[in-house]
């Protein structure tokens, strides 16, 4: 089975109440990626994701482990879930970033 259908929900202040959503389409796999003000609110975008018949699901790292679990209990573990983690490297960096 290919990927043709994926999500990205990312967060990133300002995002429009139930999520700041734009899609990519290439003609064969779409991309829908979904921006919220905070994690929380992932979890309605993960679920109208599903719903919209998403293959998987990816996280930005601003939702660690704690809000993967939450979400991937609130679809019932529906579609796989990742989340996007930076390494030892790039700590300082990121730090500085978030501030």
């Amino acid at each position: 089975m290919a990927l043709t259908h994926w999500g990205f929900i990312y967060t990133a202040d300002g995002s429009a109440a139930g999520g700041e959503v734009q899609v990519v389409d290439t003609g064969a796999c779409r991309t829908v990626l979904v921006g919220v003000g905070k994690p929380e609110e992932g979890i309605e975008a993960a679920r109208r994701l599903v719903d919209e018949g998403v293959q998987l699901i990816e996280l930005c790292g601003g939702f660690g482990p704690v809000w993967a679990g939450r979400l991937i209990e609130a679809i019932d573990g529906a579609v796989p879930v990742g989340v996007v983690g930076y390494g030892p490297e790039a700590i300082d960096q990121v730090h500085a970033i978030f501030s």
